[in-house]
């Protein structure tokens, strides 16, 4: 069969994706993988796998209806001529402007993941107000246009069966996108306490949080690492370059921009934190559970999924700076509990987030 996934992300599609797509080609079927970024960079990655990739025309984080209009008709003229057999759709605008043009040209195949629900829906004012009422219309018409829709924590499975969004035996919850426990695998400790965040430098995920407790736990204790990796972004609540410039020229944080290859410095910490406000299942956690990684993590949809409070590491309140120090303090001073937590974190990772499992229920699910 011919799949289409669909994504307003390209370096997503192909990192967090790609094991899915070379499960769906071993079983056979032909992959057309679909993002914004241009072809020339992203086509000759993509081919390596034998997955057809094109360009897809999406602005990701932007509101003009006249750009969604561009969108939905690339993908209504996409869907006509391609007829895929089967949808694969995830983030905001792939997901409502995918689902919509394939049921319009007779794909009932459809299948979008909701992997978790963006600031929209936890901001506050008129505005806001007005843009999270569209995007639950066109939440709600793009599920109608699905025979299942996966989710990767129960808040948000929730949050759409409560708003009437979709029906409850539509919905598929999976552990995350899964992590391929092949490719990370546990390593040892470094002497000292590292600690490590890795994600877009967006406000919505602890990016100050996490700034802020490392300024107050390097003035105490200088010799302890405190690391940063993570692309800026076109976020609304993205971090500017000339916010993070003081934490660098102050040897708060070390920073390393954007990486492929995340392995190296999740091997030189000792605990990976990420206060996010909400995720779907945040991908770096599950990465660092399964190098053996103690985690502290918010209280947050998404985020708690990942961790026993006490067992494989901490759960902190979303924007509880205080809290977050407290957390990284303890795990600094006690570096048999940190190491203990992350030999639990490697075992929750084996046994719950698989990505052979995870990427199975999706295949399973899809009819693959």
């Amino acid at each position: 069969m011919k799949i289409a996934i669909l994504s307003s992300h390209t370096p997503s599609l192909f990192w967090f994706r790609l094991n899915m797509m070379k499960d769906f080609i071993i079983k056979g079927h032909t992959v057309i993988a679909l993002g914004p970024e241009p072809k020339e960079k992203w086509e000759k990655k993509f081919e390596q796998h034998n997955i057809e990739y094109r360009q897809l025309y999406v602005e990701r984080n932007g509101m003009n209806p006249l750009y969604d209009l561009m969108t939905f008709k690339f993908l209504y003229k996409f869907m006509k001529e391609e007829r895929p057999d089967k949808v694969f759709a995830y983030q905001a605008k792939t997901v409502v402007y995918g689902s919509i043009a394939a049921k319009l040209n007779g794909v009932s195949e459809v299948y979008p993941l909701i992997a978790g629900l963006g600031s929209i829906f936890r901001g506050d004012g008129y505005k806001n107000k007005i843009v999270k009422t569209i995007m639950k219309i066109e939440y709600w018409a793009a599920c109608k246009c699905s025979k299942k829709v996966f989710f990767q924590n129960q808040d948000d499975k929730n949050y759409f069966i409560r708003n009437y969004l979709i029906k409850g035996k539509k919905t598929i919850i999976i552990n995350g996108s899964g992590v391929d426990l092949e490719k990370f695998k546990p390593i040892k400790l470094p002497k000292e306490p590292v600690f490590l965040y890795i994600g877009r430098l967006i406000k919505d995920k602890g990016i100050m949080e996490y700034l802020e407790a490392c300024k107050v736990v390097k003035d105490k204790y200088p010799k302890v690492r405190c690391l940063l990796v993570g692309p800026f972004d076109s976020n609304p609540s993205a971090l500017r370059p000339d916010e993070l410039k003081p934490y660098i020229e102050n040897g708060v944080i070390e920073y390393f921009g954007e990486q492929s290859d995340v392995r190296p410095f999740i091997s030189q910490c000792s605990t990976y934190v990420l206060p996010s406000y909400h995720e779907g299942t945040p991908k770096t956690v599950l990465e660092a559970m399964a190098m053996g990684r103690s985690i502290i993590t918010s209280d947050a949809p998404g985020c708690r999924e990942t961790v026993v409070e006490g067992l494989n590491g901490y759960l902190v309140k979303v924007k509880d700076i205080k809290g977050l120090i407290n957390k990284m303090e303890y795990l600094i001073s006690d570096r048999e509990k940190s190491e203990n937590m992350g030999r639990e974190s490697a075992k929750i990772a084996r046994e719950k987030y698989d990505v052979k499992i995870v990427n199975k229920i999706i295949m399973q699910t899809m009819g693959l």
